[in-house]
Formats: structure tokens, C-alpha cells, sequence
């Protein structure tokens, strides 16, 4: 046994980290959590101070066993998990589980995998701090709390599979409350005018500001007769330079990233997803094989609210630029966290070496570490360059009593733009001087109206939900993830959009769970576990302040509403047919319309929302179509009806008894000729599937994902390799079907 051992969370990590220990080490991985709360109850004693239980899952076992065996003789254990919350927590149980008093352990942290962090890490150990295993044992509790006793209460209500969560529903929250905006915005129409004008062989356009002195706020030209008007009054040979003035701005870098501000740029530059992110900077924080430098850590931890950058980097970046660009190029910088939670020990995200250029690597990345990685390097180069140097430009000019004006840009020094390009758009203003006459080529007035708010992408998703305080960095990914998984929310063309069932959710939580919806309180929340964090508050008064109220709400509310209370009905009007009330609702199986009520003497008819209708917008007419189907399409080329409709599986077209799926198509609107490619299609590939058919004894021998088969319809035998199943007769087959019913089934407990 090995006098050393170092445990971490990662193989890929462990990897890294014995490249740069001699034989003494012997480094192990945990492969993540190795205890946790069990499934399928709460496993926390309420009465007994909210005591968690915690058990070692079934696919655990046999890690523990093994980490348990070499460390059993070991002098010297160290835990190298993660520097966070979650990390220190996963050190604890570990210590637990090998018998180690946390107290006394040895546990060492560091911000980069690279030789010097390692091995100053071993030199300094600490204990495992139990205020941060404690902030993290009671967001696990709280969070468990809520799950596993709010969503009970939804399945009751609601409909089963439905999940609540402290951090979760919050965010659904933000979304739904998002679209209510975007679908009561009432939209408000304003002009502007603009004048081309022209200097010798130089266009510009210049802005109406002023009429008679007055400055024009956006809703000044209200319609477009006030916009003819205003241009018919105008008069073009008279436009004559009034002011020129000019000055030059510095743009400074942006700081290093955080995890935060990492998912955001990620999201909005590179597309990538949340989850997506971390996922690829937890591999690049990790080590990734760069040819004979073997296992590399590319990048410092990538949880992080810090903007904090070690001297070593700061010395790095300057050498980097000086070198590369010129000194003009390099501005040492240490940026300040405003974060009060965030620790300036810890870093913000970097590359492990400023000399690690991208491109020198690519060729040992896959293509999403690669943009990743270049990403990091960009953001944590330029935040150590010079800012860059903004010529600014103003001309006013006027004609008569209308006052305009043009604005020029231009970039002069471009500073940290040099590596890390931004949205800066120049344009460039020829040379004037007061008093020249510019002649106009042409006044444009141009029909503008306000726009409502955008829906949430998940990068202004993860900036709302820092600025409101609403869980932290680390938890945006997951709760992302969990609410789209939950089809509470929806990702389309990169926007989050709620679902019925997720609009049906929040309102319910909202009417009756306020306290746990409410933006400040889930805040306050995190403000507190910051405070179990630093040895400032006893984590179960934390857990008991919190959870005796909404016990006694839970309770209340079990009891006094209903789930009819609950499911929204929304009347749509009356049926012009049948007289009947349309109405539309959510039901166990999700959103539906209905025609009719159960007091009628005929049965209710129904028909399922098709997907992106949501019940807020549906309109009688909608309804009614939905209720109409299946629709008659056309014919086919044989003569037979053909059908749209929607059933359980999606829409479909029907001709005869065969059924065929039209996914991304709109069983309202697919027209004759879509739906007869869909059925030539569907035909072709039927034929492509049949290799032989006997119709008159019902056989058939197709090609399956397994490989060719004969059914008759009730048993499929497989064929062997050695059977052609092009030259197979119709003896062989019966043949064959008769050796597979022969054949004795295996039992269940066999």
C-alpha cells in the first residue's frame, strides 16, 4: 500500500494530478458523490433536528470497497475534491466513510491543476471546514424539504411526474412572468427623419433632433401625416454646419470571467447551453492529453465568483503581450469582486498558462473545447490590455428651424480589441468645419414601433437570475436543465418560452406558496446559507425558520382546496353548430379543448392543444378546428380519403387503416400535395423494408434494425447470417415459424 494517497472526485482529474507525483502518491477517484440522501423518501428526521440520513447507492458500493481497501494502511490521506461547497462536502463524507475524524484530516485545495498548485497544496494542508459542508448539508436539506413535499402536493392537484423546487420554481416564475409581459405589451408607433447629406463625394446620414430648439423625445412624430409634414416644410437647399465637435474615449476591458458571466458569454457568442458550458470547462479544468505534455489542465476552477487573477498570471499576461503586440499593448490589472459571498482567495477563470495559445492546442481539442478554451484565453488576455482609444465625433447641423445631427465613430488605438473583439461599429464622418453647406440627397422618415420584451435565452436567464440573488453560479446550470427537462419551459430559437403545464404550475404555487416564489425571500435564502458557510448561523435554525411555516401552509392548503380549485377553465364561447359552451383546460394528460359539459346528455367532446398552442392565446376558432379533427385532406393517387389528425404519438396522416407520422407538420393547415409526399414516402420506405411477401399465407420477411426476419404476423424469427433471405421459399419459412413455436420459452425467472 502506498504511504500517500490523494483522493479526488474525477478520474480525468486524478489522471492530471499523478502526472506530477513521484511513486509515494497513489491518487483515487471517488467518481463523484459516494453518499447521499436515499431515493424514493426524505430521509431527514424532522423531530430530531432535521438530521440527514445518508446511504451509499447500490452503484457506489463497490468504489467505497475499493477506495476503503488501499487507504486502510495508508499514513498519509489526502482530500483533493473540488474548492467549493459541494467539494468540501464530498471530502466529508469520504473522511466519514474511511474512518477518518474530519477534524484531523488532511485536505488540501487549489485553483489549477498544474505541478506548482499541487504540490504547494500538499505542503499547507487544512482541516475539512465544516462550515462549508454545512451551508451545502443544508441546501441539500431545504431543497429536499421542498421537493419532497411540495410535489406530492402537485401530483394531487395537478397531475403526477410534476416537480416543485426552491430554486426551480423561482425561476419558472421569471419566465412566466416574462411572457405575460411580451403578451400584454400594447405596441406604440413613433417616427424619425433622416437626411442623407452629401460633402463633396462624402454620404452621411444625420438625425432630426430639434424643431424650433425644442429637443424631440421618441414618441415626438406620432403618425406618419406628422412625419410628412414635418419633411414637406423642410427645406432641402439650406442645410448649413452649425457645430463640430469632437473627443476621444477610453473603452476598458471587460474583467475575467466568473462562472456567471462565462455561461452568458458562452450562451450568447458561442450558443452553448448552460450545462453544456460547465460540462466543457470541468474537462478542460480537469486535463486534457496535449501530445507528449501528457494529462494538462487548461483552465483555473471554473466555479467561481471571484474576479481575482494571481500575480503569477498578471506577470504571465505582460510577458505574453509585451512580446506579442508591444508594450503599449499591456495594462497590468487586478480587478476588484464586488460579490460580497465571493472569496478573493479563490480565482476567476483563467488559462493555467497566458503563453497557452489557443491555436496551439487545437489540434488536441474537439471543437467545442477548442472554442471554449479560446474563449477563456481571450477574456483573461484582454483583461490584462491597454484600453482602447474611441474617436467620437458630433456634427449639428440646421436648416431653417430643424436641427439635426450626425455621429461618427472611429476606432484610433484598439487596445484589448486586438484579441478580444466587440460590438463597436464605426462610422466614419468626413472632415467638416462650421459654416459648410451640405447638400441633401434625400429625407427619409421611417415608421418605427416599441418593441415588448425579449424572452429570457439562457444567458440573460443566468443574468437576471444573479442580479436578483437567486441561487448561485453554480446552481444555474442544473436548475436550467431541470425546469426544460420538466417541460416547464421550452428552448426555442435559443428562447425560453414556458409550457401550459408550466404556466399552470407557477400560477398554482404563486396563489398559495408565495413566500417560496417571492424573488427576495429565495434571495435572503442564499444570504443565509452564505452566513452557515461563514460560521455565522447554526444551520438547522436556518432550516427551522424556513420550514415551520411551510409546513403549516402546506398543511392548510392540502386541506382546503380542491384539484377543481385549481385546473383553469377558460370559456371560449358557444359552438355555432351545436350551441354548445367550448371551454379549454388541463388535464392529467396536459391541455385540451372541450366541447360541451358532463351534465349534457351526450358525452363531452375533447381534442389535445398541439404543441407550442398555449392556453392563454387560444381563441374560439382554434379551438373549434382542434375539435374538427381529423380533417379530410385530399386523395390519394389510389382515390382514398386521406386524413389529418393528432393522437397521442403526434400528428399523423390516416388513409385506410395505415397511419403514417407528420412531425414537424400542422395537422390545421398541411395541405393535399405535402401530404402525398409524406405518403409516397412513407410507401417507399415500406418497400425498401419488405424483402419478400407470400400475401396468401400472411408472410412476410423484412428487414429490421436487427437484421432480416420472418413474421407472420403474430412471431418474428430472426434469420441467421448463413439464410439469404432474398432465395428463401415459402416452405422454409413455415418451416422456420413452425421450429419457433416448437421452441420451449425460457421462464421469467430463468
Amino acid at each position: 500500500m502506498s504511504k500517500n494517497v490523494i483522493i479526488v472526485e474525477s478520474p480525468t482529474k486524478a489522471k492530471t494530478i499523478n502526472k506530477f507525483l513521484g511513486k509515494d502518491y497513489l491518487v483515487l477517484s471517488s467518481y463523484g458523490h459516494i453518499r447521499d440522501l436515499p431515493k424514493g423518501k426524505l430521509g431527514i428526521d424532522i423531530e430530531n433536528n432535521f438530521t440527514p440520513t445518508y446511504v451509499i447507492p447500490r452503484n457506489k458500493q463497490k468504489t467505497v470497497t475499493e477506495l476503503k481497501k488501499k487507504t486502510a494502511n495508508s499514513k498519509n490521506i489526502y482530500f483533493a475534491t473540488d474548492e467549493d461547497r459541494e467539494g468540501e462536502a464530498i471530502a466529508w463524507h469520504l473522511a466519514n466513510i474511511i474512518g477518518i475524524d474530519p477534524e484531523k484530516s488532511q485536505r488540501i485545495v487549489f485553483h489549477e491543476i498544474t505541478e506548482d498548485a499541487i504540490k504547494q497544496a500538499l505542503i499547507e494542508p487544512r482541516t475539512i471546514d465544516l462550515r462549508l459542508v454545512n451551508a451545502q448539508q443544508a441546501r441539500r436539506i431545504l431543497d429536499r424539504l421542498v421537493g419532497y413535499k411540495l410535489s406530492p402536493f402537485l401530483w394531487k392537484k395537478v397531475a403526477r411526474g410534476l416537480s416543485a423546487g426552491r430554486v426551480q420554481s423561482v425561476t419558472v416564475k421569471l419566465i412566466v412572468e416574462r411572457e405575460r409581459e411580451i403578451n400584454n405589451f400594447k405596441p406604440e408607433e413613433y417616427w424619425t427623419i433622416t437626411a442623407d447629406l452629401k460633402h463633396q463625394t462624402n454620404i452621411f446620414p444625420a438625425r432630426l433632433i430639434k424643431i424650433n430648439n425644442k429637443t424631440l423625445d421618441k414618441f415626438a412624430i406620432g403618425s406618419e401625416t406628422a412625419a410628412k409634414k414635418i419633411v414637406e416644410a423642410i427645406n432641402k437647399e439650406n442645410f448649413i454646419v452649425s457645430n463640430v465637435d469632437s473627443k476621444e474615449i477610453n473603452k476598458n476591458p471587460y474583467p475575467p470571467f466568473t462562472t456567471s458571466t462565462l455561461q452568458q458569454a458562452a450562451n450568447s457568442r458561442l450558443g452553448f447551453s448552460a450545462k453544456q458550458t460547465m460540462v466543457i470547462a470541468q474537462q478542460l479544468y480537469e486535463g486534457i492529453k496535449l501530445g507528449n505534455l501528457g494529462q494538462t489542465g487548461l483552465i483555473t476552477y471554473m466555479r467561481t465568483d471571484s474576479l481575482n487573477l494571481s500575480e503569477k498570471f498578471i506577470q504571465e499576461a505582460t510577458s505574453y503581450l509585451t512580446d506579442s503586440y508591444g508594450a503599449n499593448y499591456s495594462h497590468p490589472t487586478r480587478y476588484k469582486t464586488r460579490n460580497k459571498s465571493a472569496q478573493e482567495a479563490h480565482e476567476a477563470i483563467r488559462p493555467t498558462s497566458a503563453h497557452r495559445q489557443p491555436q496551439s492546442i487545437k489540434k488536441y481539442l474537439n471543437i467545442n473545447q477548442y472554442k471554449l478554451y479560446e474563449l477563456i484565453w481571450e477574456r483573461a488576455i484582454a483583461s490584462q490590455m491597454a484600453p482602447a482609444k474611441i474617436k467620437q465625433n458630433i456634427v449639428d447641423i440646421h436648416t431653417g428651424n430643424y436641427s439635426w445631427r450626425a455621429n461618427g465613430s472611429e476606432i484610433t488605438f484598439a487596445g484589448w480589441l486586438k484579441i478580444y473583439p466587440d460590438k463597436i461599429q464605426e462610422n466614419t464622418l468626413p472632415t467638416l468645419t462650421v459654416g459648410d453647406r451640405l447638400e441633401c440627397q434625400e429625407i427619409k422618415p421611417e415608421q418605427h414601433f416599441t418593441q415588448p420584451p425579449a424572452r429570457y435565452t439562457e444567458a440573460s436567464l443566468v443574468k437576471a437570475l444573479e442580479e436578483k440573488g437567486i441561487g448561485r453560479p453554480s446552481t444555474y446550470a442544473p436548475t436550467i436543465s431541470t425546469i426544460i427537462e420538466r417541460n416547464y419551459v421550452n428552448l426555442i430559437d435559443r428562447k425560453l418560452k414556458p409550457t401550459n403545464i408550466g404556466i399552470v404550475v407557477n400560477d398554482l404555487l404563486t396563489e398559495h406558496f408565495s413566500q417560496i416564489l417571492d424573488y427576495n425571500f429565495t434571495a435572503q435564502m442564499e444570504n443565509e446559507l452564505d452566513e452557515i458557510a461563514e460560521g455565522k448561523r447554526d444551520w438547522p435554525a436556518v432550516i427551522m425558520d424556513f420550514y415551520k411555516p411551510f409546513a403549516k401552509i402546506l398543511e392548510e392548503k392540502e386541506n382546503s382546496i380542491s384539484k377543481t380549485d385549481i385546473m383553469p377553465v377558460k370559456e371560449l364561447g358557444i359552438d355555432p353548430k351545436t350551441k354548445k359552451p367550448v371551454s379549454v383546460r388541463v388535464g392529467r394528460f396536459g391541455p385540451y379543448v372541450q366541447l360541451g359539459t358532463k351534465d349534457d346528455e351526450e358525452k363531452p367532446k375533447f381534442a389535445s392543444l398541439l404543441p407550442g398552442q398555449m392556453i392563454e392565446e387560444i381563441s374560439l376558432n382554434d379551438a373549434l378546428a382542434l375539435l374538427a379533427l381529423p380533417r379530410e385532406v385530399g386523395l390519394s393517387e389510389q382515390g382514398e380519403k386521406i386524413f389529418a389528425g393528432f393522437g397521442r404519438f403526434g400528428p399523423y396522416l390516416k388513409i385506410g387503416s395505415d397511419y403514417i407520422s407528420i412531425k414537424n407538420e400542422n395537422p390545421l393547415t398541411i395541405d393535399e400535395k405535402t401530404a402525398k409526399q409524406y405518403i409516397a414516402e412513407a410507401i417507399a420506405k415500406k418497400q425498401k423494408k419488405t424483402v419478400k411477401e407470400f400475401p396468401e399465407n400472411n408472410i412476410k420477411i423484412l428487414r429490421g434494425r436487427f437484421g432480416p426476419y420472418i413474421t407472420d404476423g403474430e412471431n418474428n424469427i430472426r434469420l441467421s447470417k448463413e439464410k439469404d433471405p432474398e432465395k428463401l421459399s415459402l416452405a422454409e419459412c413455415l418451416e422456420l415459424i413452425s421450429q419457433a413455436k416448437d421452441k420451449p420459452k425460457k421462464s421469467k425467472s430463468a
